[in-house]
C-alpha cells in the first residue's frame, strides 16, 4: 500500500487505534441474485477520479469524470476521450491536500438547453466555493472557462470535514453538504449551530439570487459530519446521506421527500445529532441527550471500515432484481453492501456484495459511485479505475 494512500485513509477516517465492533455484518447477496450481476471495469488510467456524472438530455451517451487533481474529463464509448485540453481544467485553482481539491460536479436539469452546470472544489486557501459554468458556444466538449459564476464561498478552518458533493433535487435546486469544518470532534461545535453552513445541507436555487449575484442558501438538514455522498432516489425523492464517522460509527441517514420539501431554515431543521451523536450511539456519554435526532437507518463499526463512501439507489433496467436497493461502500476496506426500505422506512434486505462481485479483491479506495442516463450504477476508485454493475453473461454496453 502506497504512503499516499495510507495517508488519506487516516484522514478520512480520523481513526483512533481501537476500533469498537459493530453489529453483526449483513449476510452475503443471494446466490441467485448474486449469479445474476457482474462487475464491469470500464475504464482505467484516470488520475484520482472521485465522481462520476451525465449531462441531462446529452443524446451522446457521454459521462463526465472529475478528478481530485481539478479535471473535469469525458468518457465517451467506454474510453477517455483523448483531447488537448479537458472539458474543464481547473488544476492551477484547486488545493489538492489530502481530502481536498475538486470533488463535485452537477449538470442543470436543463443542460440540453442553457449548458449550466457547477462544481465544488476547495480552493488554494483550503475553502469551498461553489461555482457556475456553461459550456462553450458550438463545442459541446469544452466549458468556457469565461462564463464562471462564484455561488458560495465558505471559509473552513480546518483540512479536511469539506465535504464536496453536489446534487439536484427533484425540486430543480442545487444539494450542497458540507462537513462540520474538520479537525476533529468538531471542536467549534458547528454540527449543532445553527450560526454556519458547516455541518448542514442546504439548497441553492440556481435560477434566482440577489443583488449580487448569489443564491441564498436554505438549510435543509444539520448535525452532518462530512456528508462525502448523497444522492436523491429517482423514484421516491428521498435523500440518501452516507456520513463518515469519527471514531468508531459509520452511517447511512434517509430524509423522506416530504421532510426535504417541507425543510426550513426559520423552523425545526431535521437533526442527524454531529456531535451530540456518532451513529446511533453517544459521542460523549457523560454530557449526551439524545432524544429529537433523527437516526441513521444503518451503521457499521471500525471493525469493518473507516469512511463511508454513498452511493445511489439503483433504478436501472440492465438489472431489475437491484430496483429500489441502495448501494453504499467502505473506503478503507472496499466492501460493497445494499439494503432497501419499506413504506414504513423499516430496514431490509441488507446485504454484502463483495464476496459476489469482487471474490478477487481487485476494489480498492472506492472514492465514489456514479449513474448513467439510463441509471446504471458505477463504481469509482480513487486509483484511477471505474468499474459498472452489468448482467452477467450479457454483452455489457459501453461506458
Amino acid at each position: 500500500m502506497h504512503r499516499a494512500t495510507v495517508a488519506i485513509i487516516l484522514m478520512l477516517a480520523s481513526m483512533s487505534c481501537a476500533a469498537e465492533r459493530g453489529p453483526e455484518p449483513p449476510p452475503r447477496v443471494p446466490l441467485e441474485t448474486a449469479r445474476a450481476v457482474t462487475l464491469t471495469r470500464v475504464v482505467e488510467g484516470l488520475e484520482k477520479p472521485v465522481a462520476l456524472s451525465f449531462a441531462p438530455g446529452d443524446a451522446s451517451g457521454r459521462l463526465f469524470v472529475v478528478e481530485q487533481v481539478g479535471r473535469v474529463r469525458i468518457l465517451r464509448d467506454g474510453k477517455v476521450q483523448e483531447q488537448k485540453t479537458p472539458f474543464l481544467d481547473l488544476r492551477a485553482r484547486v488545493s489538492t491536500r489530502t481530502e481536498q481539491g475538486l470533488l463535485g460536479l452537477a449538470f442543470h436539469p436543463d443542460y440540453a438547453r442553457n449548458g449550466r452546470f457547477y462544481v465544488n472544489l476547495t480552493d488554494t486557501d483550503g475553502d469551498t466555493r461553489v461555482l457556475e459554468f456553461r459550456v462553450r458556444a458550438g463545442d459541446p466538449d469544452h466549458a468556457d472557462p469565461a462564463s464562471e459564476r462564484e455561488l458560495l464561498h465558505v471559509e473552513q478552518p480546518y483540512a479536511n470535514h469539506n465535504g464536496g458533493n453536489l446534487v439536484f433535487g427533484p425540486d430543480g435546486k442545487l444539494y450542497v453538504g458540507l462537513g462540520d469544518g474538520g479537525s476533529a470532534g468538531d471542536p467549534q461545535g458547528n454540527g449543532q449551530s445553527d450560526r454556519t453552513l458547516l455541518g448542514k445541507m442546504f439548497r441553492l436555487d440556481v435560477d434566482a439570487h440577489d443583488a449580487g449575484g448569489r443564491p441564498r442558501p436554505e438549510i435543509v438538514a444539520k448535525g452532518l459530519r462530512n456528508p462525502w455522498r448523497y444522492s436523491f432516489d429517482r423514484a421516491t425523492g428521498d435523500l440518501w446521506i452516507a456520513d463518515v464517522g469519527q471514531n468508531t460509527w459509520e452511517e447511512v441517514d434517509v430524509l423522506p421527500a416530504v421532510e426535504v420539501a417541507a425543510a426550513k431554515h426559520d423552523g425545526a431543521l431535521p437533526n442527524f445529532g454531529w456531535n451530540v451523536m456518532e451513529g446511533r450511539h453517544c459521542y460523549k456519554p457523560a454530557s449526551c441527550k439524545p432524544d429529537g435526532f433523527i437516526a441513521p437507518i444503518i451503521e457499521y463499526g471500525h471493525d469493518e471500515g473507516c469512511s463511508i463512501t454513498g452511493g445511489f439507489v439503483y433504478r436501472g433496467h440492465a438489472l431489475p432484481a437491484l430496483a429500489g436497493a441502495y448501494f453504499y461502500a467502505d473506503y478503507c476496506t472496499a466492501m460493497v453492501r445494499s439494503l432497501r426500505h419499506d413504506a414504513t422506512g423499516a430496514l431490509r434486505d441488507s446485504w454484502d456484495w463483495r464476496p459476489a462481485i469482487d471474490p478477487d479483491s481487485r476494489l480498492a479506495n472506492i472514492s465514489s459511485f456514479g449513474e448513467d442516463a439510463q441509471g446504471e450504477l458505477y463504481l469509482v476508485s480513487l486509483e484511477g479505475v471505474i468499474y459498472r454493475l452489468d448482467p452477467a453473461g450479457a454483452s455489457a454496453p459501453a461506458g
